[in-house]
């Protein structure tokens, strides 16, 4: 048997695996690509394929390697456009563009460098062999092949110029990204040609900037993460947000209850929620679920724990006045960098870049409880409803086993008298608490239930609760309650009720 390698070093022949200028796709990548090889990057026009093709080149720039970005759709000066406004420099890259001077539309003056309807794709192919052996370059971009399959008229021909263009490059010592605008359903010749494939997207939804993702179809010999990983393009490039893989993700962390800052609902709670766990809050609007979320945020800032808000439903504005009038030190909390407010715009934010948002309040501010207010947000940021329990699924075993307590809000609506959730997710929540109104006494009024609990015992009981300036106010058990669970309940028990009203309650 052959000695392994030793950690740190490549088996021989093996070189080192090259960026491709974006670290997340390094990442969705497992390190990169490899080097001296032929890849794809395929999509609509607008995906963002010339702005990767780029970054690659420009990632090379900053080793001094050189790079030459020969264009075939678009002129030199539409390119350097596109990267000064992107605050890029080409230092080190050579554009060579084969398409026709934008400088009159006179067809007695229309000669060109490369005119598609008249050169022959031979001619074509030979001006890029002498640009290459001319300048000799480490990294290549060819923009677009579309005009090479236009030029060639016959699949046949189209795939024998473009074998030859890589038989050529791979005795170049040459690493090459080609881009093709899928205007043509023939592509399949073209994956068994390249070394890896990349497919950008654009999914336009009902309302709201459009979504991007892109899916690694292809890479020989590369272990990579497939799947769709979502993307913006920003200014700088792109900014891919790798899909959530919980398994990868486990850190040992003590079993520990955390305390809500309340005794009567600890109690109710079987002595509190346990790190590592997830509860829901479920209930009809306005009946206290964020206000319970926000006093655990804030307990665990009292203990100079840090914790992350994301809500899609409350601006700050409103979440400092509830704050206020409940007598909780937001401001305070917020202002000592112990509670992290991310307000999510559920049009404008794919469920992607929210995981990635998750993700940087955990591994890198060490927040230790985060809170998703609410769930029917994050139900509206999804494109596909189909798949969001699956990411959220992902997104809570994350969460679970790097010990965080995750606080999840559920808004319920009444229909035939009945309330209604848009999702069930009560099966994926380690706690259940349900929150409920109910009249009595000729007002209406407040009870909350522990209806689950996955890592321990609770109490079975329904008690009233009020919110006030005093913060939350939990009574004894009530009696004589029924239609708790169905979304109308009654009470015709004793009178064990919570104090009338006072001036500061709501």
């Amino acid at each position: 048997m052959a000695d392994a390698p030793m950690p740190g070093h490549l088996p021989d022949g093996e070189r080192p695996r090259i960026s491709t200028g974006s670290p997340d796709l390094d990442e969705i990548l497992g390190g990169g690509l490899d080097p001296e090889r032929v890849y794809l990057y395929e999509g609509a026009p607008g995906t963002g394929k010339t702005t990767l093709a780029i970054q690659f080149l420009l990632e090379g720039a900053v080793h001094g390697e050189r790079g030459l970005y020969i264009t075939l759709s678009e002129t030199e000066r539409e390119t350097r456009l596109v990267t000064h406004r992107h605050g890029w420099s080409l230092d080190g890259i050579t554009i060579f563009e084969l398409v026709p001077p934008e400088t009159t539309l006179d067809p007695d003056q229309e000669l060109t460098v490369l005119h598609p309807g008249e050169m022959e794709l031979t001619e074509t192919t030979k001006l890029i062999v002498d640009q290459v052996e001319t300048l000799i370059p480490a990294r290549v971009v060819i923009d677009s092949l579309s005009e090479l399959r236009l030029l060639a008229q016959s699949p046949l021909r189209y795939r024998r110029q473009v074998l030859a263009l890589k038989h050529f490059f791979a005795a170049r010592n040459c690493t090459v990204v080609v881009l093709d605008d899928l205007t043509s359903k023939d592509t399949e010749q073209l994956h068994s040609m390249v070394h890896g494939v990349v497919l950008l997207e654009q999914l336009a939804i009902a309302y709201g900037s459009v979504r991007r993702r892109l899916r690694v179809l292809k890479m020989r010999g590369i272990d990579f993460s497939s799947g769709f990983h979502d993307f913006e393009i920003r200014r700088g490039g792109l900014k891919v947000f790798p899909r959530l893989i919980a398994a990868e993700h486990h850190v040992p962390f003590p079993g520990e209850f955390v305390s809500s800052g309340n005794v009567e609902l600890d109690t109710m709670l079987g002595g509190g929620l346990e790190r590592g766990t997830n509860v829901l809050f479920v209930g009809p609007t306005g009946v206290g679920k964020s206000s319970l979320a926000l006093t655990y945020a804030l307990a665990a800032a009292g203990l100079g724990h840090k914790a992350a808000i994301f809500a899609f439903d409350e601006g700050r504005g409103t979440m400092d006045a509830r704050a206020h009038t409940l007598g909780l030190p937001l401001k305070a909390a917020v202002d000592d960098g112990l509670i992290q407010i991310r307000r999510i715009d559920p049009a404008a934010v794919s469920p992607g870049e929210l995981v990635f948002m998750v993700r940087r309040a955990i591994e890198i501010d060490g927040a230790r409880i985060v809170v998703i207010d609410s769930l029917n947000g994050y139900l509206n940021a999804a494109p596909e409803e189909n798949f969001l329990i699956l990411q959220m699924h992902e997104l809570l075993s994350y969460l679970n086993q790097l010990g965080v307590l995750t606080i999840l809000v559920l808004s319920q609506h009444s229909q035939d008298g009945l309330l209604q959730t848009p999702l069930d997710i009560s099966y994926l929540s380690d706690a259940v608490v349900s929150l409920r109104y109910f009249e009595a006494e000729g007002g209406i009024r407040r009870a909350i239930a522990v209806v689950k609990k996955r890592s321990g015992n609770h109490q079975n009981t329904v008690r009233e609760y009020r919110l006030s300036g005093h913060g939350i106010t939990i009574g004894s058990p009530l009696k004589g309650f029924g239609g708790f669970t169905l979304g109308l309940p009654s009470y015709t028990g004793p009178s064990t009720l919570l104090a009338p009203d006072g001036p500061d309650d709501f």
